[in-house]
């Protein structure tokens, strides 16, 4: 019994460390695409553009929009709502201020071949975020939780319908928002761009390749206290 419940505490020790892990590594990410300007994810376009046109500091905004969509899993289905849910809307914001003013102070006038490659490692090392995030398996971020009580709570609607409708919406508003801010059409591509078609077609087999031989063996792995 012991010993279970010792394999058991372990488990849950990687769990935590990959959700935080994840969580982290997402948000140097998500910086690094906002720096590249190709193009981001459609709730990354919804927070661009609010961005634009709301004067605080990104991070606070990000911890603003995500308790909203928080309050609506609260409501409707707190069994979407874990340690990943709350390291998401507290620390996810912050780390891509950082990350993007980190790679603006580096990386000065860079070219167009320098942005390239610092969103295509952004895509790699989002794809890992992803994969150690959902394996971990310990709540989803309050975004991620509105398709998935929708989908749930409108038995016709199936998940995929409606992450696509939030999707959707999210680019279309946040659209909307960079174009009232004045930021033009080249704020618009660099939220809104080849990176968010990009993201669409490449994630899903990257994400899938990280599961097989990373995240499920970290989460798998006897330690030597187990053994």
């Amino acid at each position: 019994m012991i010993g279970g419940e010792k394999l058991e505490n372990n488990r849950m020790i990687r769990r935590v460390l990959m959700s935080v892990s994840g969580v982290a590594i997402c948000g140097i990410s998500v910086g690094m695409f906002k720096f590249a300007a190709f193009g981001v994810d459609p709730f990354q376009s919804l927070m661009s553009g609010l961005d634009a046109v709301i004067p605080i500091r990104f991070g606070t905004l990000y911890v603003i929009v995500n308790a909203f969509f928080l309050t609506f899993a609260l409501i409707f289905d707190r069994r979407k709502i874990g340690i990943a849910t709350f390291l998401n809307l507290f620390l996810l914001g912050y780390l891509v201020e950082f990350s993007q003013g980190l790679c603006e102070k580096l990386l000065t006038a860079p070219s167009i071949f320098t942005r390239i490659g610092v969103f295509l490692f952004a895509i790699v090392i989002l794809c890992l975020s992803s994969s150690l995030y959902f394996t971990a398996d310990l709540g989803v971020s309050p975004y991620d939780a509105l398709a998935l009580v929708w989908s749930q709570k409108q038995k016709k609607l199936r998940f995929a319908l409606c992450r696509v409708l939030c999707d959707l919406g999210c680019v279309l508003l946040g659209s909307v928002l960079l174009l009232i801010s004045g930021s033009g059409l080249s704020g618009l591509f660099a939220s809104v761009g080849i990176g968010t078609v990009f993201t669409a077609f490449f994630m899903g087999p990257l994400i899938q390749f990280f599961n097989r031989f990373v995240a499920r063996p970290i989460l798998q792995k006897e330690t030597v206290l187990e053994k």
